[in-house]
C-alpha cells in the first residue's frame, strides 16, 4: 500500500499546486440502495468523515433497489459506472462474471482488513476462484423466535433442530391458549417461500446444482416436508403469514415463530405500530426478556445446519478510481463501520466481527447501537450477551439456494413461482403423501428456466 499512498499524496499535492482543493481533485461516486432520507443522511455523514480523513470527496447517489440491475448494466455499457456500489447478494457473482466488478480490488480489501475477521458464510456467498466478488458489508439472518422462559420451565433444549422443535411442539402445544408454532401457510406470500427455503436448507435440500435444476433428494425432502407438516399442524388454522405469527407471539399465544430480525425492537415495545400485547403495557420489555433466538437450524440429514441470510456488499467497479475506492470501502468497514451499521442496526448485523486489536470490537459496538422507532435502546439492554452472540453467529452458516452453484437467478425464479408453496400446502392439507409431493415438485421445478 506504500505505492498507493504515495500516488494519492502526489495526486492531491498536484491538484493543490494547480490551485484546486483536494475535494475538487478527487470525487468518488457511491451508489447506495439505502435511499430513505434518514439513512441517506447517515451515509452523507460517513462520506464527510472519509473526506476529513483523506481529502477525497464522496458523492452519495441513491438508487432504487429494483432499478439497480438495469442501471448498472446501462452504466457499464456506457463506461460510466460509479466507483463503489452497495448492492444485494444477487448481483455479486453475475456482476463479477460480466466484468462490472473488480474482484481483485475487493479481494485485496478483504485481505488487508483480515479475511478471518469476516463471517465465513458471508464470504462464501461471494466467493470467486481467486477471492471474493465484493466486500461483505452487513446482513441479517432469519430467526426462530421462541419463549425461552417456557422452554426453561419445561426442560426443553433451544429449538435449533427439527428434533428439538418437535419435542417442544409435543410439550407446549395447548390450543387455543398456546399454539406451539405459527407456520407460514399462505401460498401467495413471499414469507412462506422464505420460511420454506430456510427449513429445506436446514436439512441440506436444494433444487439447483452446478448445471441448473437438480432433482430434490427424496429422503431429505420427505424429512423436511414431514417436519413442516408437523409445525403447521401445531399452528392455528387458516392462511398464515408474518402478520398472524407476530400477533400471536406478541399476545403470548405462540411458543415459536420464524421471523426476520426486524422484530427485535418491536418485541421490546419500541415501536407503537406493533406493540407487544402480552400484558397491559405496550412499551413493556417483558416479552423481549422472555425471548430466545435461534439462527442456525439443522435437520436430521444436515447436522451442521444452515441459516437463511440476506447479505449486502460493497462492490468496487471496473470503472473505479481503484485505489481511492478501495480506501473508501476499507474506511466503511473499519473506522467508519459503526456508522455503516448504525443506518439500521436491527437489520445490519456485523459481518466483520472485529479487527486485529480486538476480535469482537464490531459485535460489541453494534450491540450498543440504538434500535427502535418511537423509543430507542441498544440491543445489549434488551437481550443478554448469549442471545446477541447467537444473532450474529448465523452469518457464519449463512446460505441461500443457488449461490455457490452460480444458480441464484434460477433458484430465485423457482422461489418466486410459488410452486413450492402451493404443492407443500396441498401436502399439508392431505392431497398427496410426502413422496408423491417430492415427485410433483421435481416435475414442476424442472420446467422453470
Amino acid at each position: 500500500m506504500i505505492g498507493r499512498n504515495i500516488f494519492l499524496a502526489s495526486t492531491i499535492a498536484g491538484a493543490l499546486a494547480l490551485g484546486l482543493s483536494a475535494a475538487q481533485a478527487e470525487t468518488l461516486r457511491f451508489w447506495t440502495t439505502e435511499e430513505q432520507p434518514e439513512r441517506l443522511a447517515k451515509q452523507e455523514e460517513m462520506a464527510a468523515a472519509f473526506k476529513d480523513k483523506t481529502g477525497i470527496e464522496v458523492e452519495v447517489i441513491p438508487v432504487t433497489e429494483s432499478d439497480l440491475g438495469t442501471r448498472a448494466t446501462a452504466a457499464f455499457a456506457a463506461g460510466d459506472l460509479p466507483d463503489v456500489i452497495y448492492h444485494t447478494l444477487q448481483y455479486a457473482l453475475p456482476w463479477a462474471e460480466a466484468g462490472i466488478l473488480d474482484t481483485e480490488a475487493a479481494t485485496e480489501v478483504v485481505e488487508s482488513l483480515g479475511t478471518d475477521t469476516f463471517a465465513p458464510g458471508a464470504m462464501a456467498m461471494a466467493a470467486t476462484e481467486d477471492g471474493v466478488a465484493s466486500v461483505p458489508a452487513d446482513g441479517w439472518t432469519q430467526m426462530v423466535v421462541y419463549r425461552k422462559d417456557l422452554f426453561e420451565e419445561n426442560g426443553l433444549a433451544a429449538p435449533d433442530s427439527y428434533e428439538d422443535i418437535l419435542a417442544a411442539v409435543e410439550k407446549l402445544h395447548n390450543p387455543p391458549e398456546m399454539f406451539a408454532f405459527v407456520a407460514a401457510t399462505k401460498i401467495d406470500e413471499n414469507f412462506m417461500s422464505q420460511v420454506l427455503e430456510h427449513v429445506l436448507l436446514a436439512n441440506g435440500v436444494s433444487p439447483v446444482g452446478d448445471a441448473g435444476f437438480k432433482p430434490l433428494d427424496e429422503k431429505k425432502t420427505v424429512e423436511a416436508l414431514e417436519f413442516y407438516k408437523a409445525i403447521a399442524e401445531a399452528s392455528p388454522p387458516g392462511d398464515l403469514f408474518w402478520k398472524q405469527s407476530r400477533e400471536l407471539y406478541f399476545a403470548g399465544k405462540a411458543a415459536m415463530i420464524i421471523w426476520s430480525p426486524f422484530i427485535l425492537d418491536e418485541l421490546a415495545g419500541l415501536r407503537d405500530s406493533a406493540p407487544p400485547t402480552i400484558n397491559d403495557d405496550p412499551t413493556s420489555r417483558d416479552l423481549a426478556a422472555k425471548t430466545g433466538i435461534v439462527t442456525t437450524l439443522s435437520g436430521p440429514s444436515n447436522p451442521d445446519g444452515a441459516a437463511w441470510a440476506d447479505i449486502r456488499y460493497f462492490g468496487i467497479t471496473n470503472d473505479a478510481d481503484t485505489d481511492n475506492a478501495m480506501d473508501f470501502v476499507k474506511f466503511s468497514m473499519d473506522d467508519g463501520y459503526m456508522s455503516t451499521l448504525s443506518i439500521a442496526p436491527e437489520g445490519k448485523f456485523p459481518v466483520r466481527r472485529g479487527n486485529k486489536d480486538n476480535a469482537t470490537a464490531f459485535v460489541d459496538g453494534w450491540a450498543k447501537l440504538p434500535v427502535g422507532v418511537d423509543r430507542k435502546a441498544p440491543l445489549s439492554d434488551l437481550y443478554d450477551a448469549a442471545t446477541i452472540e447467537t444473532i450474529v453467529s448465523g452469518l457464519d452458516t449463512a446460505s441461500r439456494w443457488g449461490v455457490k452453484e452460480g444458480q441464484l437467478s434460477l433458484a430465485s425464479k423457482m422461489i418466486n413461482s410459488q410452486v413450492m408453496n402451493r404443492l407443500v400446502r396441498e401436502y399439508i392439507d392431505g392431497e398427496r403423501d410426502a413422496a408423491a409431493t417430492v415427485a410433483k415438485l421435481n416435475d414442476e421445478l424442472a420446467k422453470i428456466q
